[in-house]
């Protein structure tokens, strides 16, 4: 008899052992359309890589980006009343608000860029538990969240781009990095939605004082992310897994979303093979994330928005480079004569 009670992270424990790998054979027959394909052979640089991760993860020798999806989660803090944001938390109901009224600058990247748009309100009016002071969430409620997650990835969606929005969060996701990673608060706090030094000094304390409150706790990544963490991220992590099992590829926006993919690849590195980073921020130390996830970001624009508007810019690449491999002529299509041997 088993008197070892079951914790509710113990399903998302079991989950991630099933999660698929890549499958090898879609990526040989891209190599081998690639090389057919009118143009010397690895000149289109990471476009080309792009298309390999792409059938990796989709397990199709011939990738699509026909229904790519831009989801963004949206939650709020506790924290933000110890004044380590720029703007009051009463931004996060308007600017839920405003991507509903079309008038965000995701909603016109993704028109621009024929991306799906949607939005889940994570109970926005009702913040989590200040982390200084108590944890963010209780294990049920952070296994419902990232349950939400989960059931937010619409089937048929062929490549997903995650981003969030919640004042307050880039706190958070500095917690969640100290807490990982290790060193000062100092290095991994940045300035978010623009603090001044006042405000920055706020942020580092207010990180200082969570780490200390749960120093006995953050071993496990899971017990980080209910203590440390938000709705927004525990949902991103939900939709980063139930991505990979659907066979989705995902695209990280910024600081933010990449500490959802940090507490994955924390439980597991092999977790988070099928994201790519869309963009580096300005935001703090994001670069230093990402060499430790060892993510090499598609692009860097000095973009710290948020919002999923990096993530959605790089889909737009990914986008491009499944129509290039599809469409483009091969060597005996166009008459064109192949490399000399």
């Amino acid at each position: 008899m088993n008197d070892v009670a079951s914790s509710p992270f113990d399903d998302i424990r079991r989950l991630i052992t099933t999660i698929p790998g890549p499958d090898e054979a879609a990526v040989e027959a891209v190599r081998l359309r690639d090389r057919q394909l009118t143009k010397p052979a690895g000149s289109l640089g990471r476009l080309e890589w792009l298309n390999e991760w792409l059938a990796a993860w989709q397990g199709k020798p011939k990738p699509t980006v026909d229904r790519p999806l831009v989801c963004v989660f949206a939650g709020s803090h506790g924290v933000t009343s110890r004044g380590v944001s720029a703007f009051p938390s009463e931004v996060n109901r308007q600017m839920l608000e405003n991507f509903s009224a079309g008038g965000a600058a995701i909603n016109q990247i993704c028109a621009s860029l024929g991306l799906g748009f949607k939005v889940f309100d994570l109970a926005i009016d009702m913040p989590t538990n200040d982390i200084v002071a108590d944890a963010a969430m209780d294990e049920k409620s952070c296994v419902a969240t990232m349950a939400f997650g989960m059931e937010a990835v619409a089937g048929g969606t062929d490549l997903l781009a995650v981003g969030e929005l919640g004042i307050g969060n880039t706190t958070i996701a500095a917690a969640i990095y100290a807490a990982l990673f290790g060193g000062s608060a100092a290095h991994w706090v940045g300035r978010g939605t623009g603090v001044d030094d006042e405000g920055l000094k706020r942020k580092i304390a207010a990180v200082e004082g969570a780490l200390d409150r749960h120093r006995d706790h953050l071993k496990d990544p899971l017990e980080v992310l209910r203590r440390l963490g938000g709705r927004e991220v525990a949902a991103i992590a939900g939709a980063i897994l139930a991505a990979r099992l659907q066979r989705i590829p995902v695209v990280l926006d910024g600081y933010v979303t990449t500490a959802a993919a940090a507490l994955l690849h924390a439980i597991h590195p092999s977790t988070i093979d099928h994201c790519i980073a869309g963009h580096v921020s300005a935001e703090g130390a994001h670069q230093d994330v990402l060499e430790r996830l060892g993510k090499i970001p598609l692009l860097a624009l000095g973009m710290r928005l948020g919002e999923g508007t990096g993530a959605a810019l790089a889909a737009g690449i990914v986008k491009t480079a499944a129509t290039v491999h599809r469409d483009m002529a091969t060597f005996g299509q166009a008459g064109v004569a192949e490399r000399l041997s």
